[in-house]
């Protein structure tokens, strides 16, 4: 690209830097420049921190900005990308499926509980309409009954996991690094479920510019895969030092190249939300990419 060309804009709704890893890696690598593309976050992780268990949903900084057209883009678990559209102001696209393939995992000190199955009626802390509260309904109503599942607001990971440091709850839900760190300092998992999440995007992003967009994640996929503990710190960076990026496990957390979400997989995914009262299947503001 010549210095006289400019570059489009395309601004992120910052997610936890587990999920939001490609992106991260295609603007510090220039991936995102050399296709044409000026990719920035729309706001700081320090910003999203801000966010608490009572903050409602909507409100809440990425789908926030999003809806006010503050970012032109966001991921977020598949199950809430169809949510916060359906719920939304603004007009939106599931675009793909996110690099990220993550695990959500109820860890916790309590040796009482080692199963699924001993987690009947015993309060899972999530954040509500999240993938943590998503999976954790997927985990546990197969195993204790759907009646049996209990869910505990609980807000971000980071204070989900020093809530259950404090005894102030038994279980929480969380992903990476939280996961090493919950291991490294001695909790046990008794559960766990890898998932994908949704590319939100505005409708105004032409074809051309998606695919300059994922071309470049893609690439920044095959960088991470080729040298994970190169970028690893910008994952702990959430865990504020507790935990080394060496410590990082790989078990939890891998990239891949995105996937087209297929009409398919959005039905299945939003069947299930509307059998568990979590959509009333009325939305004007969501629609599939084709092909």
């Amino acid at each position: 690209m010549s210095a006289t060309e400019t570059r489009v804009p395309v601004r992120i709704a910052p997610n936890n830097p587990v999920f939001d890893l490609p992106v991260i890696v295609g603007i510090e690598e220039g991936l995102f420049a050399r296709a044409g593309l000026d990719v920035s976050f729309s706001a700081t992780y320090a910003d999203r921190e801000k966010d608490n268990a009572n903050t409602p949903f909507m409100s809440r900084l990425k789908e926030n900005l999003f809806d006010c057209g503050g970012a032109d883009s966001y991921n977020v678990c598949e199950w809430a990308s169809i949510d916060r559209l359906e719920r939304g102001n603004r007009d939106g696209k599931l675009a793909a499926l996110r690099a990220a393939v993550a695990a959500q995992a109820i860890i916790t000190f309590d040796d009482a509980l080692q199963t699924p199955r001993d987690m009947k009626d015993v309060p899972v802390m999530v954040q509500e309409l999240t993938g943590s509260h998503y999976t954790v309904i997927q985990m546990l109503e197969s195993a204790c009954g759907a009646e049996h599942v209990r869910i505990e607001n609980g807000g971000l990971p980071q204070a989900r996991y020093a809530a259950l440091k404090a005894g102030a709850t038994r279980a929480i839900a969380v992903m990476e690094p939280f996961i090493s760190l919950g291991l490294k300092e001695g909790a046990h998992i008794v559960a766990a479920s890898f998932y994908r999440g949704g590319e939100v995007i505005a409708p105004d992003l032409t074809p051309e510019q998606r695919k300059a967009y994922y071309d470049a994640e893609n690439r920044a996929v095959d960088l991470i895969n080729a040298d994970f503990y190169k970028y690893a710190h910008h994952v702990v960076a959430h865990a504020k030092g507790a935990l080394r990026p060496e410590e990082l496990l790989r078990a939890f957390v891998h990239y891949k190249h995105v996937d087209h979400y297929s009409e398919e997989l959005f039905t299945r995914a939003y069947d299930w939300m509307k059998a568990r009262g979590m959509s009333d299947g009325h939305s004007q503001h969501v629609a599939l990419v084709v092909g």
